[in-house]
C-alpha cells in the first residue's frame, strides 16, 4: 500500500478526485444488444445456480434448534403479537439482534402463512440479491465476464451455502457491504464526469447512507463501522480525504438517521430500565453495551457463544471459498504485488486491488481483535470472490502472467485437493458399515457438548460408524471431485478457461447438493421438527410443553407447535435477561416443581429431554409414556 500512496503517477491530484477503476464500466453500461444479452444470460445462469442450492433448500430439512428457530420464532411472535418493535421469544423479551431479519421473515409469513419455508424465503431471495450485487460490482471492476465469474465464485462456494442453511444475518452483511462499496465507486466516478451531475451524486450518497442504515438494522453497529472504515481507509491511503466533504456527509447522515434511528428510539422507550430488578439497565444496556462492546471484548453476559481460535478463523475465511479458494493465494499475491508498484500492472488495477484488500482486511482484522465465530468472515467473502474473479478473467483474456498463475494454482492446489477429497469420501463410502434399518443417528455419534457453542460444533460428533448413513452422498462427492477437479485442470492446460470454470462450478454444485442431503440425514440431531409434529398430533388446549434444560435444546418446538414452552432449570442464556421483566410469563420450572406437576397428573405434560435417566426419575411420581424419540431426544408424557 505504501507504493500506491507514494507513487505520484497513481495518486489523483487535487483536480482529479475520483477512483480509477479498470475502465470496464463503460462497456458494461452500454446499451448495445450484445451487452444486454450478456447481462441477461449471466443473470439467468446465476438464477440457475441459486434455484437448486438456495430456493430448493428452504423446504428441507426443518428448522434447527438454537439460533435458526429462535430468530424465526421471534419473527412469528412479532406477527402474532402485532408488535414489530420489541422482539419476543417464547413470550419473553429478546434483545440479541436488531429487527430487520425478523421483519422480513414476519412479512413473508404474513403473505404465505406460518411455515418454515415462508420464513426462510427472504433470506434465500436476498442471497440471490448478493449474487447479483457481486456480479454488478465485478462488472464495473473487471468487465461483464469478470462480474460473472466473481458472482459464480460467491454462489458456488461452500461458505455462503453453509451459512444460509440457518437463519442468521451475516449473508445480509455481505450484501449490504457489496452494495455500499459499489455506491462508493459510483459516487467517486460521478465526481470525475464533467459536468458533475449533482443530483445523481446526491442520490448515490443518500443510497449509500440508506444501505448503511439497513446494515445497522441487520446486525448493529458493525453495519456502520465496516463501510465507513473501507471508505476512510481507501481515501486516506490514496490521499483523497478532501473528497469527504463533497460526498454530502451531512444530508447523508440525516438519511441514515431517518431510517436507522426510529426503531432504536422506540425500542428504548418501550423497554426502559426497571428499578430494583435484574433488568434495571433496560434494553439500552443489554443491546448497546452488552451485545456490542462487551461481546467485542469477549465479556458479554451471558457467555453463551464459542470462540474460534484466531489462526483457524483466518484459515476458514479462505476455505469458505472452496473450491475456488485454490486460486485465492495467487489472487491475493498478485494484488499485493500490484500495491508494491509493479510497473506491469495498470494503475486502475492497482486501485482495484487496494480497495478489495482494504475491504477484506478491515472485516478480518476487526474480528481478529474481537470475539469470533466461524461465519463472522462472511462480509469479507465478496471481496475475496472478486479477487478470484478478477484473476480468472485476466487469465481468460490472455494475460500470460495470469494464465501461468492460474494454471499453477490448478496444478498445485485444486487438483491435489480434489483428489484428496475424492479419496477420503470414497474411503468412507466403501468402508463404512451399513447401519441397521431405523437406527437413531444419535446412537452412532459421539457427544461433544463443549463444541456446540460453535456454529459447526456438531461436526466433531461424526464417527466412522455413522458414515454409512451418508453413503450415497459420499459416493456422489467422490465422483464429483474425481471428475470436476481433473477435468477443470485439463481444460486449463488447453487454455479453455471458460470450460474449466464451468466444469468446476458443476462439480461444486454437485458437492453442495450432497451437503444438503447430508444435513437432511443429520437433521434429527440438529432439530426437533418430528417431535413437535408428534406433540401436535395429540395436543389439547390446556396441555403443557416443557424442555428439560435451556430453551435452545428444543426451540423448534415453539415454532412448530405455536405454543408456549416451559423450561425445566432453563433460566439461562438467551431467555435469561428478558425473563426478569415484570410482565414476563412464568415459564420456568425446577426439578422439584416438575416432580410435583408429574405427580398431579393434570395437566397433560410433554417433556422433551436429552437425559436417558429422566424417565426412571419421573416414574417415581407417576406413569411415564414415551411419545416419540429422535436424535438422542425423547418426548415423555404423563398420559397414554
Amino acid at each position: 500500500m505504501r507504493a500506491i500512496a507514494e507513487d505520484t503517477s497513481t495518486v489523483p491530484d487535487s483536480k482529479t478526485t475520483y477512483l480509477r477503476t479498470s475502465g470496464h464500466s463503460e462497456d458494461f453500461s452500454s446499451g448495445s444488444a450484445t451487452a444486454g444479452l450478456g447481462r441477461l444470460l449471466s443473470f439467468l445462469a446465476l438464477i440457475g445456480v441459486w434455484l437448486p442450492l438456495e430456493f430448493y433448500g428452504i423446504f428441507s430439512p426443518g428448522l434447527l434448534d438454537d439460533v435458526d428457530s429462535v430468530y424465526i420464532e421471534s419473527a412469528r411472535e412479532m406477527l402474532v403479537r402485532h408488535d414489530f418493535v420489541t422482539p419476543y421469544v417464547d413470550g419473553i423479551r429478546f434483545f440479541d439482534k436488531p429487527p430487520l431479519m425478523y421483519w422480513l421473515a414476519s412479512a413473508s409469513m404474513r403473505i404465505f402463512g406460518i411455515h418454515d419455508w415462508a420464513a426462510r424465503l427472504p433470506l434465500a431471495l436476498l442471497t440471490l440479491a448478493l449474487f447479483f450485487a457481486v456480479y454488478l460490482l465485478g462488472s464495473r471492476l473487471f468487465g461483464e465476464r469478470g462480474g460473472f465469474y466473481s458472482a459464480v465464485v460467491t454462489a458456488s462456494s461452500i461458505g455462503p451455502y453453509l451459512f444460509t442453511r440457518f437463519f442468521i444475518p451475516d449473508v445480509l452483511l455481505a450484501l449490504w457491504m457489496t452494495m455500499a462499496v459499489h455506491l462508493f465507486l459510483k459516487a467517486l466516478s460521478l465526481l470525475n464526469e464533467p459536468p458533475i451531475d449533482y443530483n445523481r451524486l446526491r442520490i448515490t450518497c443518500w443510497a449509500f447512507a440508506a444501505v448503511m442504515s439497513l446494515n445497522v438494522l441487520t446486525k448493529g453497529l458493525i453495519g456502520l463501522v465496516f463501510p465507513i472504515g473501507v471508505v476512510f481507509a481507501y481515501l486516506t491511503v490514496t490521499h483523497q480525504l478532501n473528497l469527504v466533504r463533497r460526498l454530502h456527509p451531512y444530508s447523508s447522515a440525516i438519511v441514515f438517521t431517518f431510517i436507522a434511528a426510529p426503531w432504536h428510539v422506540l425500542v428504548a422507550l418501550r423497554n426502559p430500565a426497571v428499578s430494583g430488578a435484574v433488568v434495571a439497565r433496560g434494553w439500552f444496556w443489554f443491546y448497546i453495551i452488552n451485545e456490542h462492546f462487551m461481546r467485542f471484548f469477549g465479556k458479554r453476559i451471558p457467555h453463551d457463544y464459542g470462540q474460534v481460535p484466531l489462526l483457524l478463523f483466518l484459515v476458514l475465511a479462505a476455505l469458505w471459498l472452496a473450491p475456488w479458494a485454490s486460486f485465492l493465494p495467487t489472487a491475493a499475491s498478485w494484488s499485493f504485488q500490484a500495491l508494491r508498484g509493479n510497473s506491469s500492472v495498470p494503475v486502475e488495477d492497482r486501485y482495484t486491488a487496494l480497495l478489495l484488500l482494504l475491504w477484506a482486511g478491515i472485516v478480518l482484522v476487526f474480528f481478529c481483535l474481537s470475539s469470533r465465530q466461524e461465519y463472522y468472515s462472511l462480509p469479507a467473502l465478496p471481496a475475496l470472490a472478486l479477487l478470484v474473479g478478477g484473476l480468472l478473467t485476466r487469465a481468460e483474456e490472455g494475460d500470460s502472467v495470469a494464465e501461468r498463475q492460474v494454471l499453477a494454482a490448478s496444478r498445485w492446489f485444486l487438483l491435489p485437493l480434489s483428489l484428496l477429497v475424492a479419496a477420503v469420501t470414497g474411503y468412507f463410502a466403501v468402508t463404512a458399515p451399513t447401519p441397521t434399518t431405523g437406527v437413531d443417528i444419535a446412537s452412532l455419534l459421539l457427544s461433544n457438548p463443549a463444541s456446540y457453542n460453535l456454529a459447526l460444533g456438531h461436526i466433531f460428533d461424526l464417527t466412522g460408524r455413522a458414515m454409512g448413513l451418508f453413503r450415497a452422498a459420499l459416493i456422489f462427492v467422490c465422483f464429483a471431485m474425481l471428475l470436476g477437479g481433473p477435468l477443470s485442470h485439463l481444460f486449463r492446460t488447453r487454455r479453455r478457461h471458460l470450460f474449466a470454470n464451468i466444469s468446476l462450478t458443476i462439480a461444486s454444485l454437485a458437492v453442495l447438493l450432497c451437503v444438503h442431503e447430508g444435513l437432511t440425514r443429520f437433521y434429527p440431531i440438529l432439530g426437533s421438527k418430528s417431535l413437535a409434529l408428534a406433540i401436535n398430533g395429540v395436543y389439547q388446549p390446556g396441555d403443557r410443553i416443557l424442555i428439560d434444560g435451556e430453551y435452545t435444546l428444543g426451540s423448534t418446538l415453539n415454532f412448530y407447535t405455536q405454543q408456549p414452552v416451559a423450561l425445566v432449570d432453563g433460566r439461562m442464556n438467551g431467555t435469561w435477561y428478558g425473563s426478569y421483566w415484570p410482565d414476563a410469563p412464568n415459564l420456568f420450572e425446577t426439578n422439584d416443581s416438575l416432580h410435583k406437576l408429574w405427580a398431579s397428573k393434570s395437566p397433560r405434560l410433554f417433556l422433551l429431554t436429552y437425559n436417558p435417566a429422566r424417565g426412571a426419575d419421573l416414574s417415581r411420581y407417576g406413569p411415564v409414556y414415551r411419545l416419540a424419540a429422535a436424535g438422542g431426544k425423547t418426548v415423555l408424557t404423563n398420559r397414554p
